[in-house]
């Protein structure tokens, strides 16, 4: 049995202006489908968050 994904809040939920949240970097829709999500789609999601961080930080 595959362990479930965590989801990569971390209690500082502040949407963008392009509904980006500017603690976990996921889009409201990543946020509000992430329990439909399966694990390997969770793990791309993690990795767009990832992306998105560092854009964010250097922008």
């Amino acid at each position: 049995m595959n362990k479930e994904v965590p989801a990569p809040c971390v209690r500082l939920c502040c949407l963008s202006e392009d509904d980006m949240c500017l603690g976990c970097y996921r889009t409201l829709k990543e946020i509000l489908d992430w329990n439909a999500y399966s694990n390997e789609e969770k793990t791309r999601v993690i990795a767009r968050c990832d992306k998105r961080k560092k854009s964010f930080k250097r922008g």
